[in-house]
């Protein structure tokens, strides 16, 4: 048979190019990381207290890391604040080490005192937070803490007077710390440090415009045994 003869045979037609896969679309970003809470922030300011009471903040660089964390919306922004600090003093220290002056970190609500046009005093026997803001517009606050009850090591105080007076007196054998500007005004902290290692510890953090913002010592006042006093005070 003559094979040049036989006619071809149709061929199918060839079958379409499969499409070239789509690039893939970017995936969404990750979440830029949970929000934090409240307890997240305390927990923060907790070992930035521990870190100032211990010296290894000083009260300028304790007061700008506090700023960030009240201002932090997550715990990704929390975390480097911390990140060249222990977890807190207290896993520095031994189970048996001796608190005379009660835990380093403050607890509970701040305490808050306000004088507009009029004057507060806060003295005599009384416990000392770990928090006191105090504010003074055309007024006058004293904080006199020489015959305070300490129930923590360090207690913080944020001082701010706008054409007023803030005057805080301490006693003589506790360690005083403070950052502060005054604006057109007067910002001045006279600087303790206890030979007590345990001994509280104060910061004053102040803001003035036009206004007067004083911490130091009161001579003659010294704080003897505070663990008893506390004890005694809360009737343990």
């Amino acid at each position: 048979m003559d094979l040049e003869k036989q006619p071809q045979q149709p061929q199918p037609p060839a079958a379409p190019a499969a499409p070239a896969p789509a690039p893939a679309e970017p995936r969404d970003p990750a979440p830029a990381g949970i929000r934090a809470s409240d307890a997240d922030r305390d927990r923060i300011a907790d070992i930035l207290r521990d870190a100032v009471a211990d010296g290894r903040l000083t009260a300028e660089e304790h007061a700008e890391r506090i700023d960030l964390v009240y201002r932090a919306k997550t715990v990704d922004a929390l975390e480097p604040l911390v990140r060249d600090l222990p977890s807190g003093a207290g896993a520095q220290q031994s189970a048996q080490a001796s608190h005379s002056y009660g835990p380093d970190a403050p607890a509970g609500p701040a305490d808050n005192l306000v004088a507009v046009f009029s004057s507060s005093t806060r003295r005599g026997r009384w416990r000392v937070g770990g928090r006191t803001n105090a504010f003074a517009l055309f007024g006058s606050i004293e904080i006199d803490l020489t015959e305070s009850l300490f129930g923590q090591r360090l207690s913080v105080i944020n001082a701010t007077s706008i054409f007023g007076n803030i005057e805080i007196k301490v006693p003589e054998n506790i360690s005083l710390r403070g950052s502060g500007t005054g604006v057109f005004g007067n910002f001045e902290v006279v600087t303790l440090e206890s030979v007590d290692p345990e001994a509280p510890v104060v910061v004053v953090n102040g803001y003035s415009v036009f206004g007067n913002i004083e911490a130091k010592p009161k001579r003659g006042k010294l704080i003897a045994n505070l663990h008893k006093q506390l004890r005694k005070h809360l009737g343990h």
